[in-house]
């Protein structure tokens, strides 16, 4: 099957479609990240997200991203997914030259997975950077297998490898064979806070005492306070880094 690619600038007529490709990428939870400049990826940022989509017209992946200025150093890499977005508007605002490109996701509808769409994505995104005269597409990368080890810390996880060398994750070796490599691990690119009764419904579990909660879809345990009745999540990534010199 041959996949068309746009910009949502060029097809703002399949938003709608793009927004139920997301909504149905996360688990309930992250639907609710605090993320208040999340807006901005659909209308500041349209000509820079990626759309493929088929024969028909519907969306089978999207890539978001945002150009940015990136000084290079693991210390200047934003710690939160709303500090990236918060970066990219202040590039723009200021009329400043973005250096890096950030990915923010790739996502894929279930029926095309398994066909080599993320990389596509991940192959426009480089191309986009490279149009902008950036150096980097650096990603905060959410490890798609991660949350079947909840209470493996996320240092320790991005460490396993296969027989052959290549990382454990699918997600992260699908990057480390394109040529990226590993920056830092970032604890919290994103928090989840709520009272303890959305969380049971958001993950069908019960929480009737205090202490650490595995729920499906989390890449770590929800920290839950009874007497305070919160429920406290700390998404974590794995930032990587894409050069784009003389990259495919």
């Amino acid at each position: 099957m041959a996949f068309a690619t746009h910009s949502l600038s060029e097809r703002p007529d399949l938003l709608d479609q793009v927004l139920e490709l997301d909504k149905g990428a996360w688990p309930d939870f992250l639907r609710y990240r605090d993320t208040p400049h999340w807006k901005h990826v659909f209308d500041t940022f349209a000509h820079h997200q990626i759309l493929i989509c088929d024969g028909s017209n519907r969306v089978a992946a999207v890539g978001y991203m945002v150009p940015l200025v990136w000084d290079g150093t693991l210390t200047d890499l934003p710690e939160t997914l709303d500090e990236i977005l918060v970066r990219a508007l202040q590039t723009e605002e200021e009329g400043r030259k973005p250096n890096a490109v950030c990915a923010l996701a790739a996502i894929v509808a279930q029926e095309y997975q398994g066909r080599g769409l993320s990389r596509m994505i991940l192959r426009e995104m480089r191309r986009s950077g490279r149009q902008l005269g950036c150096a980097d597409l650096i990603i905060p990368v959410r490890p798609t297998w991660k949350a079947r080890y909840p209470l493996i810390p996320l240092e320790e996880y991005v460490r396993w490898t296969r027989t052959d060398g290549a990382p454990f994750d699918p997600w992260l070796r699908v990057h480390w064979r394109m040529g990226a490599s590993f920056l830092k691990v970032a604890r919290n690119t994103l928090t989840v806070e709520a009272p303890v009764a959305q969380w049971e419904e958001w993950t069908g579990v019960p929480m009737p005492g205090s202490g650490q909660y595995v729920v499906p879809g989390a890449l770590q345990p929800v920290a839950v306070d009874r007497e305070a009745d919160v429920g406290v999540y700390a998404d974590p990534h794995v930032w990587m880094k894409h050069p784009l010199a003389n990259a495919a």
